[in-house]
């Protein structure tokens, strides 16, 4: 028997509809931004951020105060108008990462959607890089736009840490921050380089570079996946359980970091054996 065809209720639209006009919206909200972020950046330029008004810069853009406070909630923040999307951005990468990639090569995806809201328009990123080194407010709200996306990142960097394993003595938490930090350092670098080049170069070879040596660093300690395997046996050695060893039924079954010293991963079996480790 046929089934009756669902029809929407009156005065309600399609669940495609609905996506398209939110995304329509979307690309308004971030369209209107920009056009306030410009006409700020140029009004700051011409007369001084400190001497720029509000009412000024909706003027210049050609909105109404209160259009302005829709948007943003001061002049400091309409020099940043893309970081909130961009972090969302950023987020999503780490979210879809395929599993059998490394996470630090994810971070560094990740972070590259920063370096990509500033090359889209260098002419204002680099003006907007100059006014942030003359006023220290701007300065202070940049810094704090920085820690957003170092926190994101080092979260993500200790969920692929085995959470057992989060104890005092345990430095992997301590790996994820440090390492979380010097992606988002490495990029900075790389980025205010450019910037003080006037927006000029290859960006994007640089930051792999950069990223690179990153890699280098701290690849080894960061596990690409949670770990699932059962813990054998109790650490003997290695600090931070780093080789674990136990002897049972003649039987020797060890278990090491791919990071471990190979003295250290000698030494553990040797005891284990109950053999002089000397």
């Amino acid at each position: 028997m046929s089934q009756p065809v669902k029809t929407p209720r009156a005065g309600t639209a399609p669940e495609g509809a609905e996506s398209a006009a939110g995304g329509r919206a979307a690309a308004q909200r971030l369209r209107m931004r920009r056009e306030l972020a410009a006409a700020a950046m140029e009004l700051f330029a011409a007369k001084g951020y400190e001497a720029t008004t509000v009412d000024e810069i909706a003027a210049a853009a050609g909105v109404a105060r209160r259009t302005f406070f829709r948007h943003f909630r001061s002049k400091e923040e309409a020099i940043f108008p893309d970081h909130d999307d961009t972090l969302v951005r950023a987020e999503a990468v780490l979210n879809a990462a395929p599993a059998h990639e490394h996470p630090l090569d994810t971070v560094c995806r990740g972070i590259k959607e920063v370096m990509k809201m500033y090359a889209a328009s260098p002419s204002v990123s680099v003006a907007r890089y100059r006014l942030t080194r003359e006023v220290p407010t701007l300065r202070e709200r940049e810094i704090a736009s920085v820690a957003r996306y170092e926190r994101l990142f080092t979260r993500y960097l200790l969920g692929h840490f085995d959470e057992r394993d989060h104890h005092d003595g345990n430095d992997d938490p301590l790996l994820a921050e440090v390492a979380a930090s010097a992606v988002v350092t490495a990029h900075n670098h790389v980025l205010r380089r450019w910037l003080r080049a006037g927006g000029e170069g290859d960006v994007e070879a640089q930051l792999d570079h950069a990223f690179a040596i990153v890699r280098r660093t701290f690849g080894t300690g960061i596990g690409a996946g949670r770990s699932t395997a059962p813990r054998t046996g109790a650490a003997t050695g290695g600090g931070a359980g780093a080789v674990t060893a136990s002897a049972e039924g003649g039987v020797l079954v060890a278990v090491a970091r791919t990071d471990a010293p190979l003295d250290e991963v000698m030494a553990t079996i040797t005891r284990a054996l109950g053999r002089d480790a000397d």
